[in-house]
């Protein structure tokens, strides 16, 4: 076993983790308190959720411990973690929607996680954000359906993403249920991947966030001088991905691994690949800018001309 303690002038104890091994192919793993942190995801496949201490095992008031496997522990390998804060692991039942859902949110930061039981039937559920989120990504617990991902900036509310895939905005009604959120509720559909009945699902949301979070899109030019884009803060992480055709990865930076520019330390949410170790190329660099970021190449997967890019960030203060 292994605590980390997080650096910075206040304590965070994580409420959602997310670690990924640098120097070695092996998969994402994110846990939350909602769920209790020994019980893992990967977004980089479909696999239902396993219980599993050995990856994580605990959190605390400034940081959280790893278990002994390797994905996550192995001696000499490196790692990053991603953290963010909800509620310190205290839930609220949620009658907002027509699906009672279990939330446990953080207005401040505009995130929360929502965890529910599926109905079978069209349906919405509650997020506790009061605000209306600009990305949802979802999955259900006990199946093998693919990691589902809402936008704003995607062409309406029939349209998603799977964060474990490389496709582009693909078009099905039946899994926000053709509805946008709201500042009380997401809709679902009768997707399998969303809302089948008796199954379990969990949802991350996120709102903007003046100063400290934004969930947009960019387009491409196709030149290494590439687009600047303005979050309105540094960031710490950014992850972003193509969605007007598709085959591309979700690109993954922090200005952790990262502190200088060029930000040239790039994972893959939907791959198990070591750092820099895709098959996107190994020059899918930004660099971490006061007020946004920069992007500094070309090709499909980053910054190709006209196509279009969503991307989550995050700010470093």
């Amino acid at each position: 076993y292994k605590a980390v303690t997080n650096d910075g002038n206040s304590n965070l104890q994580p409420d959602w983790v997310w670690t990924k091994v640098r120097s070695t192919t092996n998969s994402h793993h994110v846990a939350d308190t909602s769920r209790g942190i020994t019980k893992q995801l990967t977004p980089n496949n479909s696999n239902a959720e396993q219980t599993d201490a050995s990856i994580h095992y605990s959190v605390q008031s400034d940081g959280f411990t790893v278990g002994n496997a390797g994905s996550v522990n192995a001696n000499g390998a490196t790692f990053a973690t991603w953290q963010w804060k909800a509620n310190g692991g205290t839930t609220a039942s949620n009658s907002s929607g027509t699906i009672t859902s279990t939330v446990q949110a953080n207005t401040t930061s505009g995130f929360s996680i929502v965890t529910w039981t599926g109905s079978g039937a069209n349906a919405t559920i509650g997020h506790g954000l009061g605000v209306t989120p600009k990305m949802i990504i979802i999955k259900r617990l006990n199946g093998t359906n693919d990691w589902i991902v809402y936008h704003a900036s995607l062409e309406n509310a029939q349209y998603y993403l799977s964060l474990n895939g490389t496709a582009g905005q693909t078009q099905a009604s039946n899994v926000f249920n053709s509805t946008a959120p709201t500042t009380s509720v997401f809709s679902v559909g009768t997707s399998t991947a969303t809302n089948s009945g008796s199954q379990t699902y969990i949802a991350y949301c996120f709102a903007d966030i003046q100063g400290y979070s934004k969930f947009a899109n960019l387009r491409g030019n196709g030149n290494a001088d590439g687009p600047f884009i303005y979050t309105g803060f540094k960031p710490a992480f950014v992850m972003q991905k193509e969605y007007s055709q598709g085959s591309t990865v979700w690109f993954m930076w922090d200005s952790k691994r990262d502190p200088i520019n060029v930000a040239n330390h790039t994972v893959e949410a939907n791959s198990a690949a070591a750092e820099g170790s895709t098959a996107s190329g190994a020059t899918n660099w930004i660099d971490i800018l006061s007020n946004g970021y920069k992007i500094r190449n070309t090709g499909s997967h980053l910054n190709a001309s006209g196509r279009q890019y969503i991307y989550m960030a995050f700010a470093q203060n």
